[in-house]
């Protein structure tokens, strides 16, 4: 990780100083003290770690089940062992000279919330199932690709084509020891790890109807609906964590804490994470001290600040935001985003985008500088490609297209041989409910565009968020505002969910360049700094030229805490923003805010 990554993100961590014993005044002036309440606007897809892709799925998830390794409090480059006893590295033999092969030794002693002890033999069955499940817009290229060789158990037709005995044989155990041998040299592998490889009991899971780990059944969890699996609403991890309820009329979910947790227990007794997506409630909750912590987007951070009794930390986001993506294949059926399904001025066809002239439209017609001045407040900046600012591979002189009306019109004229300025076109713009910035952009768009030519008609729609990320999966979606925050810190993360047809962004919107597939492969495999930033420079250049979808920014989340909150870290890549397990409440502490030296993160 260089310099510039850990300068750009600086961490923050509101931390406890010395701490004072707990008293009755003092637990009196906190609201449900051993309780933490988030009020959020996403509700959860799914809670099964192999199926879910989304950060309101994996805040659950990151409680409840743990890695065999995990990034050192804010940082993203250091580690501390989990599952594991200690962090592999070339030093401790832990990782082979070339690189390919990482071994672990299993921690004795950590048992499942079932009571079950951890295995080095869930472990395998936790990585074979992450990979195999391999459902479509899902995570298990993570793995599969370094761990496998291939982005994909399925070809582009959707036939079955891993080889079950090949993959199985690059995870070995040893007694307590677990070996992965990697199919090519994967520079972040063990930053991959650090995030997803999470431990599921192989025994509980096949005794609730899951995969039984053998290769005559994995066929037929390939690719699944989310609510098949037991997994779908029910967990039994090792965190520091249980699941206690998901109640889907109101969005809430619950955890308790785990008494035979291998560390020390938790602090806090519970965790609750509601959704509410109006701010003004949110705020109201906040002000109330109903709620620790709420999600207020950028535009909003000087509304809360103002509140007595909250604090505001100022999160690192590793993420690329704004990003209007195009569809160049749609579903056509049913399809509530497209109106007729024809360029009759009452709807789009399914390849309306597949026409590079609206691409390029679409894209002159939006201002990315708005996004950055008047919604994020000046706090965000623009971003010359798919990968973020701070990350190895940005290049800062990559040409981007700006506003011009003018320019969106020509391209518009051109469309469809003509056709399209003269019928005009209605479409749904879809946004996650209760996202006000998406929102915000998405009708700055539509005014824009619907300036261009009155048989322009767009509908802004916000749409729930699993609802939005089902539809999203069957390909529905015309064009949305996406964003992506980093599973791994490293480019490849960005130009394979962004540029690889099987990435899994981009693939949810159907684009395909043979060309960009070959570099994103090259990439990664590339160790040699400066080539393999070059690889990410050509890369960029197809995104410009090809307009699969428009340059977005990179930003900073503000995240609101009442002042009795301690304990709380930030780490860019922590899933909306919150490990709970340090967390406490108290009024007996002195907060600090404290942030890394430049150069470290």
């Amino acid at each position: 990780m260089t310099k510039r990554l850990a300068a750009k993100f600086l961490a923050v961590t509101l931390t406890a100083g010395i701490a004072q014993p707990a008293n009755a005044e003092i637990l009196s002036q906190i609201k449900n003290p051993d309780t933490f309440i988030y009020a959020t606007i996403g509700d959860a897809d799914s809670l099964d770690p192999a199926y879910a892709y989304d950060t309101a799925s994996h805040q659950i998830i990151f409680q409840v089940y743990e890695q065999l390794v995990m990034f050192k409090g804010s940082s993203v480059k250091e580690y501390i062992p989990m599952l594991a006893e200690v962090v592999p590295t070339k030093a401790n033999g832990g990782i082979s000279a070339d690189g390919m092969t990482y071994t672990f030794k299993i921690r004795k002693g950590v048992k499942f919330h079932d009571g079950a002890e951890l295995t080095p033999e869930d472990i395998k069955y936790s990585l074979m199932r992450f990979m195999l499940q391999d459902r479509a817009g899902g995570p298990s290229a993570l793995l599969l690709e370094p761990i496998g060789g291939v982005p994909s158990t399925r070809d582009d037709k959707g036939n079955t084509t891993l080889d079950f005995k090949k993959l199985e044989e690059h995870i070995k155990i040893d007694g307590q020891k677990l070996t992965i041998h990697l199919a090519k040299p994967y520079a972040p592998f063990l930053s991959v790890l650090a995030m997803w490889t999470y431990t599921v009991n192989k025994k509980w899971a096949a005794a609730h109807g899951d995969w039984d780990g053998t290769e005559t059944t994995w066929k037929k969890y390939n690719n699944p609906k989310k609510e098949n699996s037991y997994f779908f609403e029910h967990m039994n991890g090792t965190g520091a964590f249980m699941f206690e309820g998901w109640d889907k009329t109101t969005k809430q979910i619950s955890l308790t804490r785990h008494e035979n947790y291998w560390r020390a227990p938790a602090k806090l007794k519970r965790i609750v994470i509601k959704k509410v997506d109006e701010f003004a409630t949110r705020r109201l909750l906040l002000d109330r001290g109903d709620v620790d912590s709420a999600y207020v987007s950028n535009q909003y951070e000087p509304q809360v600040a103002k509140i007595p009794g909250v604090k505001i930390a100022q999160v690192p986001v590793l993420d690329i935001s704004a990003v209007f993506t195009f569809n160049f294949n749609i579903n056509p059926a049913p399809n509530p985003y497209i109106g007729s399904g024809k360029l009759d001025g009452n709807g789009i066809p399914v390849d309306f985008f597949a026409d590079k002239d609206v691409r390029l439209g679409f894209t002159y017609a939006y201002d990315q500088n708005v996004t950055v001045n008047d919604i994020y407040r000046g706090t965000a900046e623009l971003c010359r490609g798919f990968i973020p600012t701070a990350l190895p591979g940005y290049n800062p002189k990559q040409p981007v297209r700006e506003f011009n009306l003018k320019k969106a019109e020509e391209h518009l004229r051109k469309a469809h041989g003509g056709k399209l300025w003269e019928t005009g076109f209605r479409m749904v713009l879809p946004f996650n409910a209760g996202n006000d910035i998406r929102q915000t952009a998405s009708n700055i768009f539509r005014k824009n565009l619907e300036s261009l030519n009155p048989k322009f008609k767009v509908d802004v729609r916000p749409i729930q968020w699993s609802t939005l990320l089902s539809d999203e999966s069957s390909f529905k979606l015309p064009m949305r505002y996406t964003a992506w925050l980093a599973d791994f810190p490293d480019p490849h993360n960005f130009a394979f969910s962004y540029m690889h047809h099987n990435g899994a962004q981009i693939g949810r919107y159907r684009y395909h360049n043979p060309e960009a597939d070959e570099l994103v492969e090259k990439a990664v495999a590339e160790i040699n700094p400066k080539k393999r930033e070059q690889l990410y420079f050509d890369l960029t250049k197809i995104a410009y030229e090809d307009a699969p979808f428009i340059f977005g920014i990179s930003t900073r989340q503000p995240l609101p805490l009442r002042d009795w909150v301690q304990g709380f870290y930030a780490n860019p890549v922590i899933p909306d923003y919150f490990y709970f397990y340090p967390i406490e409440k108290s009024l007996g502490a002195t907060t600090e805010t404290k942030t890394r030296p430049k150069g470290g993160k």
